[in-house]
């Protein structure tokens, strides 16, 4: 991804152009040249983008694919936050809906010890029915519990989350190294216009012979600014690098999310677990479980994976090096 940095620093500040006295509004090559850069690129949160129209068309990494790769390069931390939401809501779901099978289990059983119509075989039956769909109620937020709630709360303790932990690590890092890379070019490039500057302010003194010390001023402007290029060329350079480094964890990061997310998608599947605990506490409604219970057997990763990206995607084009 990274480009071999090319700057002359003879060619760019020994040219006669630079040292002659410009017209007003004109500049030298030089800072012309960062102009053209500007004008072609765009640098969004420290990280360097081509603009619409200019440079080679970019092709997606993983084509057809729905890839995280391809789809969150101006932003992405948001989207991952709305991924750990859209599970934390998920569990809280289900736990509400234990406490209320829970509460309503306690009702029941409750009710089926009331004293009241205490006569009679039937009754005697009817409440012993209510004693037992307590029972399976009660069972059903037990199951609830161990086998949807508690998969979804510890899903995201799995080995998923330790490598996401340290790509994160190692993407926060290099996303301040890359901010303070970023500083420094802008930095070396405000030196770099500066001596320029006094480099043309004292060419002019001396076609005018304002001074007998103009010419070794001359001199010692020269080399300041061949320094002043320098330095710019070994900022951007580093930055460059450093950008190189974050682009590719982030695509690394991008392919364990999608495994942590296809294998996540999967698990949704022990959403039957209520499905199939639901038709046993209400064998007359299976009607209202069954569509449900299609959907969920039929959980498509690919599918899944595409709608979210459709959804939250931030952008699909990749950073480029940043140009001198």
């Amino acid at each position: 991804m990274m480009m071999e940095a090319s700057f002359d620093t003879e060619e760019s500040f020994d040219d006669p152009s630079c040292l002659s006295p410009q017209p007003p509004g004109c500049v030298s090559p030089a800072r012309r040249q960062i102009k053209e850069v500007k004008e072609t690129k765009i640098t969004i949160n420290c990280v360097t983008f081509p603009l619409p129209g200019e440079g080679p068309e970019q092709q997606l990494l993983k084509p057809k694919e729905w890839s995280y790769c391809d789809y969150f390069w101006v932003s992405s931390a948001e989207n991952w936050g709305k991924a750990k939401q859209m599970q934390k809501e998920m569990s809280e779901f289900i736990h509400e809906r234990i406490k209320i099978e829970e509460e309503y289990a306690k009702n029941l059983s409750k009710l089926s010890l009331s004293p009241l119509a205490d006569s009679g075989e039937a009754w005697t039956q009817l409440k012993k029915s209510l004693h037992d769909e307590a029972e399976v109620h009660l069972k059903f937020s037990n199951k609830l519990h161990t086998e949807v709630e508690k998969p979804l709360l510890t899903f995201r303790c799995d080995n998923f989350k330790k490598d996401l932990k340290k790509y994160d690590h190692h993407i926060a890092d290099l996303r301040k190294q890359l901010a303070s890379r970023y500083a420094s070019v802008e930095k070396s490039r405000k030196a770099l216009a500066d001596r320029q500057k006094d480099l043309e302010v004292k060419t002019q003194q001396l076609e005018i012979k304002l001074s007998n010390k103009t010419e070794e001023d001359i001199k010692k402007a020269r080399r300041k600014s061949h320094k002043a290029g320098d330095d710019l060329m070994r900022c951007v350079d580093l930055y460059n690098q450093t950008q190189c480094k974050w682009f590719e964890e982030m695509v690394t990061t991008s392919m364990v999310r999608e495994d942590s997310s296809f294998s996540f998608c999967s698990e949704l599947r022990f959403f039957t677990t209520t499905t199939t605990l639901r038709h046993e506490t209400d064998m007359f409604n299976q009607s209202m479980v069954e569509p449900v219970d299609q959907l969920l057997q039929n959980v498509d990763p690919a599918k899944d994976r595409e709608f979210w990206v459709r959804e939250n995607n931030t952008g699909d084009v990749r950073p480029v090096d940043m140009d001198i």
